[in-house]
């Protein structure tokens, strides 16, 4: 969906949207295509990069906001997709923040011995509950996967530095899909006025998700002993270009190290800082031993950062 197509929806154009949000193109799933599919695809791609089997991952967690149903989880339909039973297997619901509270999840359950290996994914087929109607949101998003494998290996360095989690739910309609849960089941009526789509109060949410990117960001730089200046690459969730521009500036973190891949695949949720990070690496720009920042929020509201040394 180029902004183009936009322009036959709404009064927009593709500078008005560039100019507001850095986007120019997101892709959205064909109508037979499920979050779990597009997750499977990405845990593939995962394990052929890594030289694994399905059968060497012991447990899969899944992040998303659009599972392919209530329940049961979708990562039990991704580990049954990849030829995987009887391994651990659930979902997280926390929007864009998903990746973000995964991997330090992963890396507790390594750390423990629970698990040697663990897929963590994010995955949105967000296009299923935009309303197009409604210019502010429909823009924003689109559909996508990402996934990593967290293993624990013999090293005397841990790539896990630290990490910051936080959430705020005292206003959930800042963000937040009304209908369909138990607090307002969906109905006819519900429907018809759009109440089982995405409703988000834009201003609110970019002012707060600056203040809360920059804040988490200097918590758990300063719980690894770091600096922005030792930050190698930051790799923020992909919500607005201005979002990122705006925080990385806060940190003096320049912009040459800041890993945007937005004008692709717009705001893809939990899915979009795997996808960068997976672009990340098939340029060819990490090196061992660079230190990568992931910071991000979303719905929740929830935020969060985690700090990790890179070697793979």
């Amino acid at each position: 969906m180029a902004n183009s197509d936009f322009e036959k929806l709404f009064d927009t154009s593709d500078e008005w949207i560039v100019s507001r949000t850095g986007m120019r193109e997101r892709r959205y799933a064909p109508p037979e295509m499920a979050s779990s599919d597009l997750a499977t695809r990405a845990a593939q791609h995962a394990l052929e990069r890594a030289g694994l089997e399905p059968r060497d991952i012991d447990c899969f967690i899944v992040a998303t906001v659009t599972p392919d149903y209530s329940f049961p989880a979708t990562a039990c339909i991704v580990a049954s997709n990849l030829g995987v039973v009887g391994k651990a297997a659930f979902d997280i619901e926390i929007a864009c923040s998903g990746f973000i509270y995964e991997l330090p999840m992963a890396a507790s359950f390594v750390r423990a011995g629970v698990f040697r290996r663990v897929m963590i994914i994010g995955v949105e087929t967000l296009s299923r509950i935009l309303n197009m109607e409604d210019r502010a949101t429909a823009i924003l998003f689109g559909d996508g996967a990402g996934a990593a494998i967290v293993e624990r290996v013999d090293a005397e360095k841990d790539c896990f530095l630290a990490s910051e989690l936080g959430a705020d739910g005292t206003a959930p309609e800042m963000l937040f899909l009304p209908a369909g849960g138990s607090r307002e089941p969906l109905t006819v009526e519900g429907i018809a006025h759009k109440r089982d789509k995405v409703h988000m109060a834009g201003r609110e949410v970019f002012k707060v998700a600056v203040t809360k990117m920059v804040e988490t960001s200097r918590t758990v730089l300063e719980r690894a002993h770091l600096t922005t200046r030792d930050v190698d690459w930051m790799i923020p969730h992909q919500a607005n270009l201005r979002i990122m521009e705006a925080a990385a500036k806060r940190l003096e973190i320049p912009r040459s190290r800041i890993v945007v891949n937005i004008q692709k695949y717009g705001n893809t949720s939990s899915a979009s800082i795997p996808i960068a990070l997976s672009e990340t690496i098939e340029a060819g720009i990490l090196k061992p031993g660079d230190v990568i920042l992931f910071t991000g929020f979303g719905g929740g509201l929830s935020w969060g950062s985690v700090a990790w040394r890179w070697d793979a």
